[in-house]
């Protein structure tokens, strides 16, 4: 008889599976918020609704060679954490006190917004190096999970 995934294998997958949406040319990244076990919203990067996706001709990033975690400004699109925490707001969600699954550590932009949300876990399966990201972190007393699973 197989092992049965964990909670966690189960929604680091569906984070997988959200960030085939990421409509990015640059990196493909998905965010399941959970609570209870129970998923509350999900996000993935992308530009905003309406909007025309980037294509290599239209990437200020990619057309200025902006190394990652750097000038976000520059960018149309959305972090899939931002996106998440919209899709809560947008359709009433509270997810204070919640879990979140992301297949890439969050930028310090998207740490400020998840801190300030109350989500109080990171789980995570690729580092991203953002020092200010985890110094935020540490003082905020907020729990990173690397994610060593099998997703």
């Amino acid at each position: 008889m197989s092992e049965r995934p964990s909670w966690d294998d189960y929604f680091m997958k569906i984070a997988a599976d959200v960030s085939s949406r990421a409509t990015c040319i640059r990196r493909k990244v998905g965010a399941v918020i959970v609570k209870d076990k129970r998923i509350l919203a999900t996000g993935y990067n992308g530009v905003p609704t309406g909007i025309t996706h980037c294509t290599p001709e239209t990437c200020l990033r990619s057309i200025h060679n902006v190394p990652s975690g750097e000038r976000h400004e520059l960018c149309r699109g959305l972090h899939a954490e931002q996106n998440a925490i919209i899709q809560s707001a947008y359709h009433g969600v509270s997810i204070r006190d919640a879990v979140i699954y992301i297949t890439h550590q969050p930028c310090s932009i998207c740490t400020k917004m998840l801190i300030n949300s109350g989500i109080k876990t990171f789980i995570f399966k690729h580092a991203y190096n953002d020092a200010l990201a985890q110094e935020m972190i540490r003082e905020a007393g907020i729990q990173m999970i690397e994610y060593t699973g099998v997703s």
